[in-house]
This record gives C-alpha cells, sequence and structure tokens, in this order.
C-alpha cells in the first residue's frame, strides 16, 4: 500500500485540513489558575486521511531522541504548544515517529514532515493526540 502512494508527491495539508467540516477549534487560553488541560482531547478527525502520504508543517515538541536525532515527536501548529499554552485539541497534534530518527536544528523553527498518516490516536502525558505520523523526511519550512 504505501509504496504505490510514495511513488507520488505528497498530500500538503494544513492544520486547517485536519478538522472535519462543522468541527469549530476552541480558543486556547490558559484559565486565571494557570491550568495547561487540553481543551479537546477527543475532538473529532477527518478518518479519509487515514493511510494517506502526506506533508504538514508545524512545530516540534521532543518526546525522544538524543543530541543529535528526535525519533518521537509531537507536530503542533504554533510554537509554544503544549509547553508553554495548553494543548490544542486533538485533531491539531500529530504524533510523528521516526524509527532512525532525523536531526532538529532548530525547535524554534518551522519544519515540513512527510510521512503516511494515521487516524489512530496517541495518549501521553503532554496531551492527547489524534493523528499519528510514519515520518520520511523532515525539511525546513518555507512559506
Amino acid at each position: 500500500m504505501a509504496s504505490a502512494e510514495k511513488a507520488s508527491e505528497p498530500l500538503e495539508l494544513y492544520w486547517e485540513d485536519m478538522i472535519p467540516t462543522g468541527y469549530v477549534v476552541p480558543p486556547s487560553a490558559i484559565d486565571h489558575n494557570g491550568d495547561m488541560t487540553q481543551l479537546e482531547p477527543d475532538a473529532p478527525l477527518k478518518e479519509e486521511l487515514n493511510g494517506r502520504y502526506v506533508k504538514i508543517p508545524g512545530f516540534v515538541v521532543p518526546l525522544e531522541g538524543d543530541a543529535d536525532n528526535i525519533t518521537e515527536f509531537l507536530l503542533v501548529p504554533y510554537f509554544g504548544a503544549c509547553i508553554h499554552v495548553p494543548p490544542p485539541p486533538s485533531n491539531q497534534i500529530v504524533y510523528v515517529n521516526f524509527s532512525e530518527g532525523v536531526p532538529i536544528d532548530n525547535l524554534y523553527d518551522a519544519i515540513w514532515v512527510t510521512g503516511t498518516l494515521s487516524t489512530d490516536g496517541w495518549k501521553g502525558d503532554i496531551a492527547s493526540v489524534g493523528y499519528t505520523l510514519k515520518g520520511d523526511v523532515v525539511t525546513a519550512f518555507e512559506g
């Protein structure tokens, strides 16, 4: 399945493309107590994206790796999500896994991640995640 899809160009997805029609993303705000609770941990997904070979821009929240390579991370739509502000809805976070690991030069810079997307969720201490991605390539984001 994957090799036939990878022969073609990846589907370029933006965060709004991962939200089902009619779903409204709630505003992300820390309450007066500094609560970092995720607002929508079970937000609806676009099931038609399951198994698609895609390219998604975003920012890295590292989970696993070493000084040279990251093997697991969360891809989020804006810098600081899940760290400095509450996690976005689960359909606005992608759990990314690179079996060999990839170098991420600067966590402040946006990147493109290319790979096979799944609607299998992931749960961690930081957030509940709607999408997972088996990563193939990371490149710098250039508008």
